[in-house]
């Protein structure tokens, strides 16, 4: 299947730029803490694609792709002086607070791939596959499936330990602000919506700038420093 093998080199190369980024930023950067997060997403996609773990592996692979490449054109702008999307901002003009913790950087990046990027990487695979939302549920359920089960091990492996995190903590309540299956859920009906209004393309891209908009304002409250 040449056109597959093509899909799935358009993947090694998504791969091959998280690496490098992981390679050339320091470990306590803020984008570094999400693209080691959003690097080991991406391997298990393509490790589930190469083992059969989607029932259309050209769709998921396409919806994968259009959505990593979102996340680097926010970092190539960030890179050449220019704004990114409002999502991505925050965790750009924080990515060095030394009041932010790594936590928080992981999150705020998922906060803004998911709640953003995703929905419009929907509409955009949509496009390239000639197809309608609905046919591509089940691989968007399965990417949020990977998604969920990473979440719950950042939580482990970057939240404080016992001693520091207590009910008063602030990190405490400002993560349980958030939750990743209510923004992946968001998301889907933002997608859908997003390509219903495919033809009313003003409308379409206001709707598009609030959603951007409302998600960079959750980003920068999940950025804000914390006491050590």
């Amino acid at each position: 299947m040449p056109q597959l093998e093509q899909f799935t080199t358009s993947v090694d190369a998504v791969v091959s730029r998280m690496r490098a980024l992981d390679s050339a930023l320091p470990e306590r950067d803020g984008i570094a803490v999400f693209n080691r997060v959003y690097l080991a997403v991406t391997e298990a996609v393509d490790r589930r694609i190469d083992t059969g773990g989607f029932p259309d592996p050209r769709a998921a692979i396409t919806l994968d792709v259009r959505f990593a490449e979102r996340y680097l054109a926010a970092v190539e702008a960030a890179g050449d002086e220019r704004r990114p999307p409002a999502c991505w901002r925050p965790l750009f003009q924080f990515r060095r607070h030394p009041g932010v913790r790594p936590l928080q950087f992981a999150l705020a990046g998922i906060n803004a791939h998911i709640g953003h990027d995703l929905a419009l990487a929907v509409v955009d695979a949509c496009r390239s596959l000639d197809c309608e939302p609905a046919e591509l549920e089940d691989e968007f359920d399965r990417v949020g499936e990977l998604l969920v089960s990473l979440e719950e091990r950042i939580r482990e492996d970057l939240m404080p330990g016992p001693d520091l995190l207590q009910i008063a903590d602030p990190l405490t309540h400002l993560l349980g602000s958030w939750s990743l299956e209510r923004a992946r859920d968001a998301t889907w009906t933002a997608a859908r919506a997003l390509w219903a209004l495919r033809g009313l393309p003003d409308v379409a891209a206001e709707f598009t700038q609030r959603l951007d908009t409302a998600v960079g304002f959750a980003g920068r409250m999940l950025l804000t420093p914390l006491p050590d």
